[in-house]
């Protein structure tokens, strides 16, 4: 997905646009506050917070209508295209199976209406039936299981309150879960790390259990309760340490499986997002609510002391909108500018994040510390990042259209990735069938690479790996590459809200949620729609504009696609034709004055060819898009003369952030890649500076560069050393 650990200066700037308003996207339910073990590790009942003994036992009828309700309530208001839904403890398989039908009936019942519900459950599975299973496929709700590896690893800690071993009926829950009729609901595994125990035979052991994922999780520690493994006479960094031996043998295996943690730091490294709270900068997406029906926050703060996680407000009184503005809920969206002064100073910060937020956590400075884990996470970051720095010089680094290329090869490696993962889900199929037709005919595959490579598709999938197959969405770019190809196929699905949006070609909006089918022709497409009920929706169309160009190729004007908002700044709502025909009149203009000053320059190395261009709201400039190759926005009112200005920098910005998306310019983390920033940035304002100000700026460059070759150039790869090289001639031609 993408290259390297970026400097904290460009995290920052970077970031900002993924946190300016993060909706609560994940709801952990506590449906029953008691367990059937008696592990010695639980951060529920062995840490500082004891709620617990307060709560009742099951959650009631009534508070799990309220939830649902209020769950709804904010989806719409939020217009959430999906939602995920934890059933959790205690352990909620106490709450036996009638109860958890009419939980999980309650929850689709409020929530399928208007958006793909993720139902899941976590549980020790110590209890798990074919009458759970049974119920679980009916609603569709996938497993996830804690199993800490091999038995003696399992009964260090895991062991019922009569002292008695859980291993054997684990593996009993697992091996009907890995049925043929029920394997489509096993999510994976989670094991909690203890460095007592042989990492390999832990993974083995867990891998040997055919999970769909793996998850590794640190012991839930604090600066006050230091983690086992860590004191005088300790090696400096266990947990590092054995999680390295377990990635090691990961590769040896061929990655037969995610392993959430090292995803996230893979994914991290070369510049992608976050995918789990416990790394990472992304903000907090979730809430949690116990069984009285109180909101409170992550689970893992009642290890810091009694009542951390509490918020004061419950479903009856407060909605999910209240709880997301709480401080503590808004301390864990703020990125960067969120960890302590240590960590944003640190050149792996990107990839850990500060780490857990309640391992941060000291009764004498709160939560502004590191990790207590912190030379761990960051000895794991950089061994990761040695492990997998790819030396040789890549072609996208002297060849644009093999960067074009590459980034494209990105979309279809993830979009293959979502199909395995949700390869038999309703509708699907059907849609996968129509895809590998398209693509084998050289004259369609074009169509479907257009549509790959739109700028907003990519997160769309990157979040069904993670999370629920966003299927409207999915089915909804599939439906616009056959409609650009002019290819035969009807595919159809429910669509939980209003707008229906065709990535590259515009919006169907229909007069209510309902059932689509799409049939598309030669001649076009026809599109039918019908409510709850058996009701005809009305189906309106609004197509996106494209504005052809003087020289070069024409621009789409996205200012519809649901998932454009990957900018610092906010994108500006859909604009009015006569507000749109004076857009495009702008961007022509704009492109026009570059071309007139700068001849050819999109062939320079640097040219920033941008194929979708989504306005943004007034006084926002120019920006790139986050993780989005391709995209630019443009606020609404800009003026065509700042393109000559601004564009040649972007571009800068946006090939160092592709190729990083592609190969290594230097050892992810390192100190190199700051300073191949900093020169490029400089180069690209010495371009467009006045005499008087060029002086500084190519000191500046110059410096850059000769301390990143003679302190840093280690950690420089083949593909670094070249655009050293560029930096290098380029400043001499300015030279004169």
């Amino acid at each position: 997905m993408g290259p390297v650990v970026m400097s904290s200066r460009r995290s920052a700037r970077a970031y900002t646009a993924e946190v300016r308003d993060p909706a609560i996207q994940q709801l952990v339910l506590k449906i029953h506050s008691r367990c059937d073990l008696a592990c010695d590790h639980c951060y529920v009942y062995e840490a500082s917070d004891q709620s617990w003994r307060t709560r009742p036992t099951v959650i009631a009828e009534e508070t799990l209508v309220q939830v649902a309700r209020r769950l709804t309530e904010y989806v719409c208001a939020r217009n959430l295209p999906s939602v995920t839904v934890i059933l959790h403890g205690g352990e909620p398989l106490l709450a036996g199976p009638a109860r958890l039908e009419r939980i999980c009936a309650e929850l689709t019942r409020a929530l399928t209406p208007v958006t793909a519900l993720d139902l899941r459950i976590h549980t020790n599975a110590v209890r798990l039936n074919e009458n759970h299973l049974r119920i679980f496929d009916e609603f569709r709700v996938k497993i996830g299981i804690s199993l800490d590896g091999d038995r003696v690893a399992n009964d260090r800690h895991r062991l019922d309150h009569r002292g008695r071993s859980s291993y054997d009926r684990v593996l009993r829950a697992i091996e009907l879960l890995r049925l043929p009729e029920y394997r489509h609901l096993y999510q994976g595994l989670l094991c909690t790390v203890d460095v007592a125990n042989d990492p390999v035979a832990v993974h083995d052991a867990l891998t040997s259990l055919g999970p769909p994922r793996i998850d590794y999780l640190l012991p839930h520690s604090t600066w006050d309760t230091p983690p086992p493994g860590h004191g005088p006479g300790a090696p400096a960094t266990p947990y590092a340490d054995w999680l390295l031996k377990v990635f090691d043998r990961w590769e040896e295996q061929g990655r037969p499986m995610p392993v959430r943690t090292f995803e996230s730091v893979l994914s991290t490294l070369r510049g992608g997002p976050s995918l789990t709270e416990a790394l990472g900068l992304a903000p907090s997406d979730l809430a949690v609510i116990e069984t009285d029906g109180t909101f409170e926050q992550a689970d893992s703060l009642k290890t810091a002391y009694a009542g951390a996680p509490a918020t004061g407000y419950d479903v009856f009184r407060h909605g999910f909108a209240e709880f997301a503005e709480h401080p503590g809920v808004r301390a864990r969206q703020l990125g960067l500018a969120g960890v302590s002064e240590t960590c944003r100073r640190c050149p792996v910060v990107e990839s850990c994040g500060g780490g857990l937020y309640a391992h941060r956590y000291s009764g004498e400075k709160g939560f502004d510390n590191p990790s207590v884990f912190c030379a761990d996470l960051r000895a794991l970051v950089e061994g990761i990042a040695e492990r997998i720095t790819e030396r040789a010089l890549h072609p996208a680094v002297t060849d644009a259209e093999e960067l074009r290329l590459a980034q494209l090869r990105l979309d279809r490696d993830l979009l293959a990735r979502v199909n395995a993962r949700h390869e038999g889900a309703p509708d699907w199929d059907a849609a996968w069938r129509a895809l590998l037709r398209l693509d084998a005919d050289g004259s369609t595959a074009t169509h479907l690479n257009t549509v790959l490579a739109h700028p907003y598709l990519r997160a769309v999938l990157r979040g069904c790996l993670d999370g629920p197959a966003d299927l409207p969405r999915l089915m909804a770019a599939v439906t616009a590459a056959l409609v650009s190809a002019n290819a035969e196929a009807t595919l159809s699905w429910w669509q939980p809200g209003p707008d229906l949006h065709l990535p590259t070609l515009g919006t169907l909006r229909l007069s209510g949620p309902g059932r689509v089918e799409c049939l598309i022709t030669a001649d076009g497409l026809e599109v039918r729609a019908t409510g709850e009920g058996g009701t005809e929706l009305a189906v309106a169309w609004r197509p996106l504009t494209t504005v052809e160009l003087t020289e070069g190729p024409a621009l789409l004007v996205d200012d519809a696609d649901p998932f454009r908002d990957r900018f610092e700044a906010p994108v500006a709502d859909p604009l009015s034709p006569s507000d749109l025909e004076l857009f495009a009149k702008r961007l022509r203009a704009a492109h026009e004055a570059l071309d007139a000053r700068e001849p050819g320059w999109r062939k320079g190395a640097d040219a920033l060819v941008a194929t979708t261009v989504t306005p943004l709201a007034p006084g926002s400039g120019l920006r790139l898009g986050t993780h989005a190759f391709g995209a630019l926005g443009v606020a609404v009112d800009f003026e065509p003369d700042a393109f000559p200005r601004q564009l040649p920098l972007l571009g800068r910005r946006a090939r160092l952030a592709a190729l990083r998306e592609v190969t290594d310019l230097s050892v992810p983390g390192s100190a190199a890649e700051r300073l191949l920033d900093e020169a490029s940035e400089c180069a690209g304002h010495l371009a467009a500076a006045p005499h008087d100000a060029a002086e500084p700026l190519r000191s500046r460059a110059r410096e850059a560069l000769d301390t990143l070759v003679r302190s840093s150039g280690h950690h420089l790869t083949s593909s670094g050393l070249h655009l050293v090289g560029e930096l290098r001639r380029e400043l001499a031609v300015m030279d004169g």
